[in-house]
């Protein structure tokens, strides 16, 4: 039997740390993935006792059960760990943390989303305040870990994670041209990108097809896009797919060959990381994280954000050199491979039994405090 050794020398070990954990949980019940839920699971698996909030899926009962759970299981659990994000689920955050300080618990946050560094620079004093409060402060890349460093230097990188063996490879050597495009459908992603991407792309290859899945945000983007769809006319070639199941991911990625990434403001996408576990070839725009989990021209194609011409150009480039879309296929499953659970998982498991062990430390120096007076 093969003992790691930090769970031999006691760091990590499951029976030590109880967890809460503060995010939008109620939205994988609907289809709509959330790293918080996976994360909830692979702790649950080894062995940790964990207690969620919030199940609500409307926004003042789901920030009121959050606070709620903060006191009213103070006794189930030893850390907070609580996702932020920008906008007005930030002070979400904000309250779950002071809450958990009041009622003397630790508190680990959860870096999450490429606007947080946008929301950062319009609200500095609310962003520096929130994490310096925090035992622990956690991104998915160095590149929101570096853009928020001003506010806190000593952020850790724990990148987002897969389950790599339930993404079956398969190598693009004769690639056809039927995209994949996978996230939510929301203004920043720019899905009407990769329709009018498509449309190019048609004029040289006729038989040129897009799927489009995620859920609807409900900004309009969804109606917004099967309007350009039948403008363009294009209703024939464009599939428009509602939210699906985790599960469900690789053989919908594996319908395709080559995944469009348009988004203007991106961290670490999972959707990404799970295209390249499965070889298709990455055509990504250039912003945010990015440029630190892709190459150009080693494990994908990147282009500037708002230029469907440039992604077209990109997707002609793979689709004429098969020597190409080889490389950038065995790499890009070269690169998921880094982002396995199996890896990603000791940093958290690490991480927790750091923060707990201080808080041991803490109470320790109180108690011998209180005695000698």
């Amino acid at each position: 039997m093969v003992v790691d050794p930090d769970r031999a020398r006691g760091v990590g070990g499951p029976d030590q740390v109880r967890l809460l954990m503060v995010g939008n949980f109620f939205a994988s019940d609907l289809g709509v993935y959330q790293y918080c839920s996976a994360l909830a699971l692979k702790f649950e698996g080894g062995g940790y006792q964990v207690v969620r909030t919030s199940l609500k899926p409307r926004r003042v009962p789901r920030l009121f059960d959050m606070l709620r759970t903060v006191v009213a299981r103070s006794r189930e659990y030893d850390v907070a760990l609580i996702d932020v994000f920008s906008g007005s689920a930030f002070l979400w955050a904000e309250m779950a943390a002071w809450v958990a300080s009041r009622v003397r618990k630790p508190v680990v946050l959860a870096l999450h989303g490429g606007a947080l560094p946008r929301f950062a620079a319009s609200h500095p004093g609310r962003v520096r305040r929130l994490l310096q409060s925090a035992a622990r402060v956690t991104a998915p890349s160095a590149y929101l870990s570096r853009a928020l460093a001003k506010y806190r230097p000593d952020i850790e990188v724990i990148p987002n994670a897969i389950n790599l063996g339930r993404y079956p490879y398969r190598a693009r050597t004769d690639v056809r041209p039927a995209f994949v495009w996978l996230r939510a459908l929301a203004r920043d992603y720019r899905p009407e990108d990769a329709v009018e991407a498509l449309s190019i792309i048609r004029q040289r290859y006729p038989e040129a097809r897009l799927l489009l899945v995620g859920p609807d945000k409900g900004d309009g983007t969804r109606d917004a896009v099967r309007a350009q769809v039948a403008r363009v006319s294009l209703d024939d070639c464009v599939t428009i797919k509602g939210p699906i199941g985790k599960e469900d991911v690789p053989r919908v990625l594996n319908q395709g060959d080559i995944f469009l990434n348009t988004t203007s403001v991106d961290n670490t996408p999972v959707s990404v990381i799970e295209a390249m576990a499965c070889g298709l070839c990455v055509i990504s725009t250039n912003v945010g994280g990015l440029p630190q989990m892709l190459e150009d021209g080693r494990n994908a194609l990147l282009v500037p954000p708002g230029s469907p011409g440039a992604m077209a150009r990109a997707a002609e480039r793979i689709l004429a050199d098969p020597q190409l879309a080889a490389r950038l296929s065995a790499n890009a499953r070269a690169t998921a491979e880094r982002y396995d659970w199996g890896m990603i998982f000791l940093k958290w498991e690490r991480l927790l039994a750091g923060v707990l062990a201080e808080r041991n430390r803490g109470a320790g120096a109180r108690r011998t405090g209180a005695t000698a007076r």
